[in-house]
């Protein structure tokens, strides 16, 4: 009565080691400056025909590439901080497998911060990861004012709360002049998103640095989640910028309308006697990809 194969041979003893080892490199983005989108939206922004980052935001387009955010914040405006970087392991036949995981905060102190969590057997391929990830998370911060509407925002709009494991962290509007009153973790975040006032409210294991910065970038997530009486105006529905750059983006992939012509051949030299379309008959015309062809009235039998 053994076990079979065992652990070491066609079992599953040897599953733990090496997951995807050497595919690390081809996800970077160490070539910026010899960007080539691959996405519509990418096309549409290196075509300057996105031209502000607010956008993509009002039709919560997703953002798959990380050059996308680089060309509205460059490196000069969005700035990177790592929070913490914690070791982890995993149990392996032949012992432990330490990685090290990365939180990087990423914010221009202007109403955008985003947040990277990355994993990697290396630290600063894990903080390299984590920058990547956490530039496509920006999210836009909304701030508002505690009393009178006098100067710009300073605060957060309202109370708002997030939660990350055990952690929960409160975030309350503050009177202009009081400053950020948070914990070492959190109010580096809150600086890097722009608030300049606020309370703060925290329980749970906040010495968990990883969960308690991730609850308070979920807490700055939902300052744009409610609807405040100001923003119960009507809403005047726009075209997406798929629909209104959607010519520019058939021409830039390359898949236009094309115009097929038929040879003009008698039926003698058709193989099996096939008729030849007449020579006054239109030329073929094959549609753009995506676009269905016009209805015709002819029921299909």
């Amino acid at each position: 009565g053994g076990r079979g194969f065992g652990r070491g041979g066609r079992g599953r003893g040897g599953r733990g080691r090496g997951r995807g080892r050497g595919r690390g490199g081809q996800r970077g983005g160490d070539n910026e400056g010899q960007w080539v989108p691959v996405t519509k939206l990418g096309r549409l922004v290196k075509g300057r025909m996105i031209n502000r980052l607010e956008e993509i935001y009002l039709f919560s387009l997703p953002v798959k590439e990380h050059q996308i955010i680089s060309w509205f914040l460059p490196e000069d405006i969005l700035k990177d901080e790592v929070m913490k970087i914690m070791p982890v392991q995993k149990q392996t036949r032949a012992g432990q497998r330490t990685r090290f995981k990365a939180y990087v905060a990423v914010g221009d102190s202007n109403g955008h911060v985003g947040l990277g969590v990355k994993c990697s057997a290396e630290v600063a391929t894990a903080i390299r990861g984590a920058i990547i990830l956490a530039k496509l998370s920006v999210i836009p911060v909304r701030r508002g004012y505690w009393g009178g509407r006098v100067g710009k925002p300073h605060t957060v709009p309202c109370k708002a709360t997030g939660k990350c494991g055990s952690v929960r962290l409160r975030l309350v509007p503050a009177p202009r002049g009081t400053g950020v009153v948070a914990a070492r973790v959190p109010k580096k975040l809150l600086q890097m998103a722009g608030v300049q006032d606020v309370y703060t409210q925290s329980t749970g294991h906040t010495k968990t640095a990883g969960n308690f910065v991730v609850a308070t970038f979920n807490a700055l997530r939902v300052t744009y989640s409610f609807l405040s009486p100001d923003l119960w105006r009507e809403t005047s529905f726009i075209q997406t910028p798929y629909q209104k750059h959607s010519d520019f983006l058939v021409d830039a992939s390359g898949k236009g309308a094309k115009v097929a012509v038929l040879p003009q051949q008698d039926a003698q030299s058709q193989p099996g006697g096939a008729l030849a379309p007449p020579p006054s008959a239109a030329p073929a015309t094959f549609p753009a990809a995506g676009v269905l062809p016009p209805a015709t009235a002819t029921p299909m039998v």
